[in-house]
């Protein structure tokens, strides 16, 4: 019985071992792929309210699960909103808000179908500065984030994004 406990306890610890070395090489091209589209995105969200752009990077089933915010279901549900808030910002004006990745948080697992990849797991890090009165950048909240890109006809688009564990800077991670 005690070698029965032992085995399972080995096998146990081996498959979180296995699982845990799932992620890709950061030199990888899946890596390298997906960071430039969370790159692109959140300089369309955040630099230059280019819907257009943030739109060629979701499916149209797209879910967004917010910690504060709640579940938004659907690409337009999720990108109308951002329309709106972007045609009454002044492009002169500096943006009111910044994302920065927080460096080595990312991390990507891929997704495969009887060998073949049809998705991936994208996991990060990030914070976010906002313009005090004074027109000042000061830290916001810092989250966590998980994105699921599926491929889409040979195109990554986001499935699924996750946004939790908002924390105050203060509290740093």
């Amino acid at each position: 019985m005690i070698h029965l406990v032992k085995y399972i306890i080995f096998l146990i610890l081996f498959l979180v071992h296995a699982l845990a070395g799932a992620q890709v090489d950061q030199k990888s091209e899946l890596f390298q792929s997906l960071k430039e589209r969370d790159s692109i995105l959140f300089d369309a969200a955040f630099n230059r309210c280019d819907t257009g752009t943030m739109a060629d990077l979701f499916s149209e089933d797209f879910e967004f699960y917010h910690d504060k915010g709640g579940i938004t279901l659907g690409k337009s549900n999720f990108l109308t909103p951002i329309e709106e808030n972007c045609a009454k910002r002044n492009p002169n004006d500096p943006q009111p808000a910044k994302r920065i990745l927080l460096s080595d948080s990312l991390e990507v697992f891929p997704l495969y179908k009887e060998g073949e990849l049809y998705g991936a797991i994208q996991h990060g890090v990030h914070r976010f500065e906002f313009l005090n009165e004074n027109q000042e950048y000061q830290k916001g909240d810092i989250a966590k984030f998980t994105h699921v890109w599926i491929l889409d006809e040979g195109t990554w688009k986001i499935k699924r994004e996750l946004s939790y564990d908002h924390q105050s800077t203060q509290q740093e991670l």
